[in-house]
């Protein structure tokens, strides 16, 4: 699994404690309010309906629920792997040094049962919706092993941390999309803008944890990728993640949806928002799972989800003559104009 430092101290609670009290922590690790998160994998579910109108039907509802559980569980997994290898490290957090496992509150050998269990179930599964689902599911899980098991440990690598950590956001677009339409992919540009948007949100928080550390010697004890991050070039990863992201979400819209030029302005102003909330002091996006706490920015974020979808399903013929774009053979829900 790993080597010892990288291994937490904790020990079962003491017998005479309360079941709840016992069960807590790995209720805890397994972290169920990260579990939005896997609400990135709309993209995809948007996607297969736009190519697939018919598929829209109460049918496609209760395997779309299955298939978020699903992902939830394999999440955990490696949520749970997470917590349990990172407890020495988060001990030089100012926060995360709170979590069960940095305060000895977690059964490595309970744990380790649970990230199996938790990964086998989701996983196995997966399998049971088609192979693409499945091999995505395990992908996912995969990637957990990848970011937090040495000796690769992706996440002690200067930018192939934020990479490979990233990567998951294609991954849930694969299974949103797969769990509809399992016989052909997903289109490359947007897969790749997704990647890119992940990888920006990954770089903002490095940035954001950065600053709240205060010590680069103190950060760089908690993650090896701060002896190389600075603030200079955590801010010039971001651009450039950001830049991709346009790029690749360019050429998905030039060749398949010219009406989604629409959001552009929009979610331009949404990564600047973003950027700056992570100036600020003990920023929230260091915890994504808590942005709904900053109300403008939250219901500006669901706004612009919904101008999103939207636009996805409605036609705006003029658009098409304005830049020069030939029309996608994919038939709108609603058209505008003539």
């Amino acid at each position: 699994m790993g080597s010892p430092e990288h291994a937490t101290s904790g020990s079962a609670l003491p017998s005479g404690t309360g079941l709840w009290d016992r069960v807590r922590p790995y209720v805890q690790i397994a972290r169920i309010d990260h579990w939005f998160k896997n609400a990135f994998m709309l993209l995809g579910v948007l996607l297969a309906f736009f190519y697939r109108p018919d598929l829209f039907s109460a049918a496609s509802g209760w395997k779309l629920l299955g298939a978020f559980l699903i992902a939830c569980l394999v999440a955990s997994s490696n949520y749970v792997l997470n917590e349990l290898l990172d407890a020495p490290l988060d001990r030089e957090h100012p926060t995360k040094k709170n979590r069960p496992a940095a305060r000895g509150e977690v059964n490595p050998a309970a744990a380790i049962l649970l990230w199996g269990a938790l990964g086998a179930v989701g996983v196995s599964a997966a399998f049971t919706f088609n192979g693409p689902f499945g091999l995505s599911a395990l992908a996912l899980w995969v990637m957990g092993c990848i970011y937090n098991v040495p000796p690769i440990r992706s996440k002690e690598v200067a930018y192939i941390d934020v990479l490979s950590e990233s990567v998951n956001n294609p991954i849930r677009l694969a299974l949103g999309w797969f769990a509809l339409v399992p016989d052909r992919l997903p289109p490359l540009s947007l897969v790749l803008a997704y990647w890119m948007v992940g990888a920006f949100f990954m770089a903002t928080k490095r940035f954001a944890e950065y600053r709240s550390i205060g010590d680069q010697g103190r950060a760089a004890r908690y993650r090896r990728s701060f002896s190389v991050y600075n603030e200079a070039r955590l801010l010039a990863s971001m651009v450039f993640y950001v830049t991709s992201c346009a790029l690749f979400s360019g050429v998905f819209i030039t060749r398949y949806k010219v009406e989604l030029i629409l959001c552009v302005p929009f979610a331009a102003g949404f990564f600047a928002k973003y950027m700056s909330l992570s100036l600020k002091d003990d920023s929230p996006v260091q915890n994504p799972e808590k942005l709904y706490r900053e109300n403008g920015f939250f219901a500006y974020a669901i706004g612009i989800t919904l101008l999103f979808i939207v636009l996805m399903f409605v036609e705006i013929p003029a658009l098409y003559s304005w830049f020069g774009v030939e029309p996608s053979s994919f038939e709108p829900l609603w058209r505008i104009g003539s």
